[in-house]
């Protein structure tokens, strides 16, 4: 059972910390570290699995104070602070490059995936190191050793053998910093490991200035050992055991950027033995990272996403992770916020006085003023004038049409949480597009009887709004006409458009409702109710109004040309859910901005 750490070693701690910030640079400002004197109060600070860790929400270092005791580093404050230090300073630095840097650990770790967070931490943890060895004379490796002789003997008392990954993670060390072979506890090695373990210390030389280029390569050097370990230990991995500080370093972060794939992403996943800069041999020579990170324009999946930002320490659902991806995506296609010109107020004000003087006109002089200024007024000295000028009027808004947005989440469309749904997509950037313009919106998503979900009325809450396009049922295919019967079953205040996204199971909203009622008398009445019009963007072939290229679709295509020429419903047809998107940029503008 851990001890609490007593005030001594706090102090001690403490006092390392303004020399551990100037290791980096004299100017280096981060908040006070927590050092932690019980491992309760480690946990409640969100520190498990290590002896420290970081937090780039806030920029924190924590350190579990009897931890350290207990793995005989009491004496190592300077270290491991200035270690720590690093993380915020050289690598990841901030959120989004730790996005970025487990996306390429991820995508060169098929398969293995689950230890892109691991792999990276180890990663990070070589250039930091080196530079504390070898630039700011620390005693790195010394904390190495120390950690090797607590390391969990075995029945004969020796200490229990190392897993491929630590042996060539510690002899990549010992070549950084040219220590005798079995140092740091590397053990037992063979020719193919001592040539990885000197292709690695040269990629941390090489790409010292620009590690997160080499990410994908240093995964893929471990990936083999990574393999045998995982056979070997049953899938559970040793080497990180206390050296996971940047597992949740981004619990709390915003999650912007996170979408976007980069070029260095895909094609960097190669063994550091054919990077030519690297290995000295003919081979791949890397090109320098563009300064915009545009990559090629490819966006991730929404699952690609929950797991990348999972792997960071995030803690949400894959709901909430799909509104913020759908929030994200969106965002570029927005209309702009609504401006408006000030007119000028037709009556004057009066802005102040100033002296009258002779030659200015004599209706301008205020003779109250200018006697209260003197009794007897004397032309040009104590005459005074009153200053005036016109300020901008109060402009009138024009009331924007609130908006009620039917989306189709039946069994034919995708789920929105795991892959990109631009039914999904369409209706947050009309959606938010009608919120920017003072609208007030109400969303239904539905699919087969009884499968409903909507906002509570006109609301403008992007977060409920964004939660109702985001879920998914995928079941039958069955329109909620009571929903439209409510909603549009008195005349509303302000008037309200009525949008369907769908395909030509949107026709089952002309059926009977429960009540009886015939689904063109609910629609021909919201219509006229909501006295803005309604629109359908259908996934529809070419030419459907014209003659339709199956007999089973001539009826469904003929109930929709019925609706179009008896009620008006302006009906775009879309060939390819793609085409959503550019439906939706053009629905925002004719109806969201002003003219």
């Amino acid at each position: 059972m851990k001890k609490d750490a007593d005030s001594t070693l706090i102090d001690a701690w403490q006092a390392a910390w303004p020399q551990a910030l100037a290791v980096w640079s004299k100017f280096t400002r981060l908040r006070d570290p927590s050092l932690c004197a019980s491992h309760v109060e480690a946990s409640k600070q969100g520190l498990s699995g290590s002896f420290a860790m970081i937090r780039l929400l806030d920029q924190s270092v924590v350190v579990d104070l009897p931890l350290v005791t207990e793995l005989g580093l009491d004496d190592y404050a300077l270290e491991v602070l200035a270690h720590e230090i690093g993380h915020h300073i050289l690598a990841p630095g901030n959120a989004s490059d730790q996005f970025r840097l487990l996306a390429r650990m991820r995508r060169a770790l098929p398969t293995l995936e689950q230890h892109a967070p691991m792999v990276a931490n180890l990663y990070t943890d070589l250039f930091i190191n080196d530079r504390l060895q070898r630039q700011a004379n620390l005693r790195m490796a010394d904390i190495y050793r120390k950690l090797q002789q607590g390391r969990e003997p075995t029945l004969d008392g020796q200490a229990k053998a190392s897993g491929g990954v630590w042996t060539l993670y510690m002899r990549i060390y010992e070549n950084l910093w040219q220590l005798e072979k079995g140092e740091l506890g590397g053990g037992q090695a063979d020719e193919r490991l001592d040539t990885d373990a000197w292709l690695g210390a040269r990629l941390i030389r090489v790409y010292a200035n620009d590690w997160m280029l080499a990410a994908g390569r240093f995964a893929t050097l471990l990936l083999p050992y990574l393999v045998e370990d995982t056979n070997a230990l049953g899938g559970s991995l040793d080497p990180s055991r206390y050296l996971q500080d940047t597992r949740d370093a981004a619990r709390g972060c915003q999650t912007y950027g996170a979408q976007q794939i980069e070029d260095e992403e895909e094609d960097g996943a190669i063994h550091p033995v054919h990077d030519k800069r690297i290995s000295g041999l003919d081979g791949e020579e890397p090109q320098a990272e563009a300064p915009t990170r545009a990559g090629s324009g490819q966006l991730r999946e929404p699952f690609e996403l929950g797991d990348i930002l999972k792997a960071s320490g995030i803690n949400l659902s894959d709901h909430e992770i799909a509104i913020r991806y759908y929030r994200e995506r969106a965002l570029p296609h927005l209309v702009a916020f609504p401006s408006r010109p000030a007119p000028e107020s037709q009556e004057p004000q009066m802005e102040g006085l100033e002296a009258w003087e002779i030659g200015d006109p004599l209706e301008e002089i205020d003779w109250l003023q200018s006697v209260m200024q003197s009794p007897r007024p004397v032309p040009g000295v104590t005459t005074m004038r009153r200053v005036v000028g016109r300020e901008p009027a109060r402009a009138i808004d024009a009331v924007p049409v609130d908006l009620d947005m039917y989306v189709d989440s039946s069994g034919s469309m995708p789920n929105p949480q795991a892959h990109t749904s631009f039914l999904t997509l369409a209706g947050a950037v009309i959606a938010l597009s009608a919120l920017r313009a003072g609208a007030k919106v109400q969303v239904t998503l539905w699919s087969g009887k009884n499968e409903v979900m909507q906002t509570p009325g006109f609301v403008r809450d992007e977060d409920m709004i964004l939660g109702v396009l985001t879920e998914f049922f995928g079941g039958g295919t069955c329109f909620p006409i009571h929903c439209l019967r409510k909603t549009f079953a008195a005349r509303r205040e302000r008037p309200a458009h009525i949008l369907m996204i769908s395909d030509d199971g949107i026709t089952t909203m002309f059926d009977d409702d429960e009540l009886g009622n015939s689904g063109w008398d609910v629609s021909a009445k919201a219509l006229a109710q909501g006295g803005a019009g309604g629109t359908m963007a259908l996934n529809l072939e070419r030419g459907w109004d014209g003659v339709a290229s199956h007999k089973w679709l001539q009826q469904t295509y003929e109930t929709l040309k019925r609706a179009r020429r008896e009620q008006g419903w302006d009906i775009h047809a879309v060939e390819r859910y793609e085409d959503l998107l550019d439906f939706a940029r053009a629905f925002s503008r004719r109806h969201y901005v002003k003219s």
